[in-house]
C-alpha cells in the first residue's frame, strides 16, 4: 500500500489506534498548524499533506515494532516526530524524547501536558549528557547520518533493542557505508508514505557499542 492521498494518510492512523487517541492527534495536527505559523516546526511545503508526511509516516513505524516492546527513545524529536504520535498511540509504552532546541522543549512538554501523555516524558539535553538506560526501541528522523547516529546512541540499545530510523534516498547507501558488523544490523523497509523514502529497520546493539 502506498498512501497517496490526507484522506488516506488518517484512515491509516485511525486503523492504528484508538477513537480517543485519533481526537488527541487531530488537536495535535491543530496545534501544530497554529504554532508552525511562530517557529519553523515543519516545512511550509508540507503543511497541506500533513497526515502524509508527519503524522502517518511516524505511524508507520509502529507495524515494526514488537506489542510489549518499551520504553521507546526518540532522538531529536523536534515538532513531535515520530515521539509525540507514537506516545498518543500506545499510551501503554513508555516514550523519552530528547531534544535539545529551547523552543521545541517548551513545544513538547506543552504538547505532553495538553494530550495528558503519563507515558512519555521530554529530556532538554544535547544526547551526550543524558543519563544511559536500556531502550526498547530507539527512534530518529532527521537526527544525524546513520553512522554519528550509532556512534552516539549505541549505549542505549541492548540485544533485545529495535532500531526504527526513517530515510529518504539515502536509506541503502547509508547502510552500506557501514562496516559490515553493523551493516549485517539493518534492512531497508519501503515508506508507505512516499515512493523516495525509505525505513532502516535493525535489532540489536551496534558491534563495538554499548554503555559508556
Amino acid at each position: 500500500m502506498m498512501i497517496e492521498t490526507e484522506e488516506q494518510a488518517k484512515a491509516f492512523v485511525a486503523e492504528r489506534c484508538s477513537p480517543g487517541a485519533l481526537s488527541a492527534l487531530e488537536r495535535f495536527a491543530s496545534e501544530l498548524l497554529i504554532e508552525s505559523e511562530k517557529q519553523n516546526l515543519i516545512a511550509r511545503s508540507t503543511v497541506d499533506t500533513l497526515w502524509q508526511r508527519h503524522m502517518a509516516d511516524s505511524a508507520q513505524l509502529l507495524d515494526h515494532v514488537p506489542r510489549e516492546t518499551g520504553p521507546w527513545l526518540d532522538l531529536g524529536t523536534g515538532a513531535g516526530f515520530p515521539g509525540i504520535i507514537t506516545a498518543i498511540m500506545r499510551p501503554d509504552m513508555p516514550h523519552v524524547l530528547v531534544e535539545s532546541r529551547g523552543r521545541r522543549i517548551e513545544w513538547l512538554e506543552r504538547m505532553v501536558a495538553l494530550a495528558g501523555l503519563e507515558n512519555c516524558r521530554v529530556i532538554g539535553s544535547r544526547l551526550e549528557k543524558v543519563e544511559t538506560f536500556e531502550a526498547g526501541a530507539i527512534t530518529a528522523r532527521a537526527f544525524a547520518p546513520l553512522k554519528e547516529l550509532l556512534d552516539l546512541s549505541a549505549r542505549f540499545s541492548t540485544d533485545r533493542t529495535t532500531w526504527l530510523l526513517p530515510k529518504g534516498r539515502s536509506a541503502a547507501q547509508e547502510r552500506d557505508e557501514l562496516e559490515s558488523p553493523q551493516r549485517a544490523m539493518f534492512h531497508v523497509k519501503q515508506s508507505v508514505t512516499s515512493r523516495d523514502a525509505a525505513i532502516l529497520v535493525g535489532a540489536g546493539r551496534p558491534p563495538g557499542g554499548g554503555r559508556k
